[in-house]
């Protein structure tokens, strides 16, 4: 046995003669030779194993077959692209906002040109990276604030939590930042209020209880040794019954009277009036401004719908002492960020075409109705792939914005649920999920109550034939 063993291991093919070959030939032109000979030598090593426990020789074509697959494996990219049919929007575990074309155009030419990134061209001295988006923001917040938009100034990090930490460390640095015990937020990745202000070196001072704070508790707690009132907008969470909040334009008359500033961190926030598409309402930094804050930080990533920046507007004289804060060159973006932020806040210019032109505004207001036709057209397909002893259902949902933002709000959607009829549908339901999570552009939905539920609402019509395509070429 030991020695037909022997004689099969020596007739397997040798790794130059398999680099000849017209497959292998095409993935070096594809893949490179190094990844292909790598790719061949652990080939047959796995053939080798099979071999020595009992198996068939594989030929050299059946051997070149799994050499390809397993050099496109390693070609395909981490960061894949997925079909998001969990039914949250802004999902952070899938990328949160899409960028608009115009978007993503800017970055290509920003990725490939040298640019102006920190170099005025009027004038051909140095320039200010801020100062490619901040009259921009302006421009938009004067659409409801007026005049007085000109008054504030913005600064760009990489993300809200950087914008938080930044002011922090900037303004209360060893001194007092005064918040309400019921704001002292926890959001994804285990992300705190508290540890942020630890680390920017500023002590907290918890006032009021965890469903009512009062505007005598701000009053109260402020001492010589107060830096700065934060309001922090309990976008990820909603406390319901005998509560109590201040107005934020009562805070920053607290504020203002001792001479301290206010600073209110939105989370997510929107540049405009949710209103307007018949959407939940959520606060905007102009608001903010306008109830007398000193300071507003906010996210590009969420409702903003532009790339994961983190947004500081504000007083003049408070941005100038962020910006000249060491911390600053360690947070800031590069030309790519800048490049889309600035083209995703030009399509806010045009609030009439917003929603068409806005992916995210485009997915949360899509109807009900469409939806609910989109998954007619999707249940057929659907159906074949999962196979005759499952059963298809379309049933009305509520779909979240996702990311932090309104968390009790939902939106009417529609989605194809599967089920599989029976005492013990787990597994079924589970392998399922795992095929459609193996396409090549992976499907992720979320099980529940026995059933896979695909919420079709991020599901932009003009996939639909490559979706569909790629179930029908894995069918059960």
């Amino acid at each position: 046995m030991t020695q037909t063993k022997s004689i099969s291991l020596s007739q397997l093919p040798a790794v130059d003669r398999l680099l000849n070959l017209p497959a292998l030939c095409s993935a070096i032109d594809q893949h490179g030779r190094q990844t292909v000979t790598d790719c061949t030598r652990a080939e047959l090593a796995a053939a080798r194993e099979l071999l020595r426990a009992g198996h068939a020789l594989p030929d050299a074509d059946t051997l070149a077959l799994s050499i390809v697959e397993r050099a496109e494996k390693l070609a395909r990219p981490k960061l894949r692209p997925v079909f998001n049919l969990t039914g949250t929007v802004l999902h952070t575990n899938l990328g949160r906002a899409l960028l608009a074309p115009e978007a993503v155009a800017a970055m290509a030419i920003a990725a490939t040109s040298p640019c102006a990134l920190e170099y005025d061209i009027a004038d051909g001295g140095r320039g200010d990276r801020d100062s490619l988006v901040e009259p921009l923001l302006a421009e938009i917040m004067a659409a409801s604030m007026g005049e007085k938009a000109k008054e504030f100034a913005a600064t760009i990090v990489n993300n809200n939590a950087a914008a938080v930490l930044l002011a922090l460390d900037t303004l209360a640095k060893g001194k007092e930042a005064v918040v309400s015990r019921g704001e002292l937020v926890e959001i994804g990745g285990a992300f705190r209020v508290p540890d942020i202000m630890r680390r920017a070196g500023a002590k907290l001072v918890e006032i009021g209880t965890t469903n009512r704070t009062h505007a005598k508790d701000y009053a109260e707690a402020i001492t010589a040794k107060t830096a700065l009132l934060m309001k922090v907008h309990t976008s990820n969470y909603a406390v319901v019954g005998f509560t109590k909040t201040v107005d934020e334009a009562d805070i920053a008359d607290i504020a203002q009277a001792q001479g301290i500033p206010f600073m209110i961190d939105l989370g997510s926030g929107t540049l405009t009036d949710f209103a307007r598409w018949h959407l939940p309402k959520e606060p905007t930094p102009q608001d903010s401004l306008a109830a007398g804050a000193d300071l507003v930080t906010f996210s590009g990533d969420k409702l903003l719908g532009g790339p994961q920046a983190g947004i500081i507007v504000g007083r003049k004289d408070l941005i100038a002492r962020i910006k000249k804060n060491p911390l600053k060159r360690a947070l800031r973006v590069g030309k790519i960020t800048l490049a889309a932020l600035e083209a995703t806040l030009r399509l806010y210019r045009d609030p009439d075409r917003l929603a068409q032109r806005l992916p995210t505004l485009h997915l949360l207001t899509r109807s009900e109705h469409d939806i609910a036709a989109q998954a007619e057209r999707l249940l057929p397909p659907l159906a074949a792939f999962a196979g005759e002893q499952s059963s298809l259902s379309i049933e009305p949902c509520m779909s979240q914005i996702g990311s932090g933002a309104l968390p009790v709000e939902r939106l009417a959607s529609a989605a194809i649920v599967i089920r599989y009829p029976g005492k013990r549908p787990g597994k079924l339901l589970a392998a399922l999920e795992a095929r459609l999570r193996g396409l090549p552009q992976p499907v992720i939905g979320r099980i529940a109550d026995d059933a896979l539920r695909l919420d079709l609402r991020c599901l932009d019509p003009a996939d639909e034939v490559r979706f569909c395509q790629q179930l029908e070429l894995q069918q059960a």
